[in-house]
């Protein structure tokens, strides 16, 4: 069944094997997506410049360009969602990938129904962050700031990715309460399913190293056994 919308998304996919490049154009395009392709990453960059999609479904394995650079370059200039495609079923490629910006990853082989239902969660508009107020946050030695973008801890800026920075926002604004997986999801990954648990989980890993005096024996992120997260001030 065709996507029904007023305007078709835009989807550039981007590898370099031909038989992925058309079975992923002919199943999108059959969705009732508009496709655009390259099949190497400097290729990828200048397509999504000029061609704008809506997504970004980009191979880690390519020539000229590999998709983690590809990724990195295209962060610099557009927040459009990007699915990583990798043949590896490696922690390191996928946490790599995250960190440089990409919202998802399908390791290869996968199925065409799970592949899809990636793309239309990456495409849906996520949930927003309860908003309101975007002074800074202050807990003890933690200070938000969403209206500039910056964290500072004990005193010092530190850096967050998007994402990172996404989630301690969530957990912050909901100091003391206990936030789920699922709705940390919904909020910053905007999913309306499972998805990926393990990507929440090394998100939290990374702000622990960010923010914790001792991220092994953490005091200010504290994981609730099968429920979720909790910020403690």
């Amino acid at each position: 069944m065709n996507v029904t919308t007023e305007k078709a998304k835009k989807i550039l996919v981007v590898d370099d094997e031909a038989a992925i490049l058309q079975t992923l154009r002919f199943n999108l395009e059959r969705s009732g997506y508009g496709v655009v392709t390259a099949s190497d990453g400097r290729s990828a960059i200048a397509m999504a410049q000029r061609e704008q999609p809506d997504l970004v479904v980009l191979d880690i394995m390519l020539p000229v360009m590999d998709g983690i650079e590809a990724c990195k370059e295209i962060r610099k200039f557009s927040s459009v969602p990007i699915i990583m495609l990798t043949a590896k079923d490696q922690e390191i490629d996928k946490v790599l990938a995250l960190e440089l910006g990409a919202d998802d990853y399908v390791t290869k082989p996968f199925a065409l129904h799970e592949f899809l239902a990636r793309v239309k969660a990456r495409l849906r508009r996520p949930i927003p962050i309860e908003q309101g107020h975007d002074e800074a946050i202050a807990f003890g030695a933690i200070i938000l700031d969403p209206s500039r973008a910056q964290l500072t801890v004990r005193g010092h800026q530190v850096a967050l990715a998007p994402k990172e920075f996404a989630l301690l926002r969530v957990l912050m604004e909901n100091q003391g309460r206990v936030v789920t997986r699922q709705a940390i999801l919904d909020k910053v990954w905007g999913y309306d399913f499972e998805g990926e648990q393990q990507t929440i989980s090394v998100h939290v890993r990374w702000l622990r190293e960010k923010i914790e005096e001792d991220s092994r024996n953490p005091k200010y992120i504290l994981t609730v056994r099968s429920r979720g997260y909790m910020f403690k001030a």
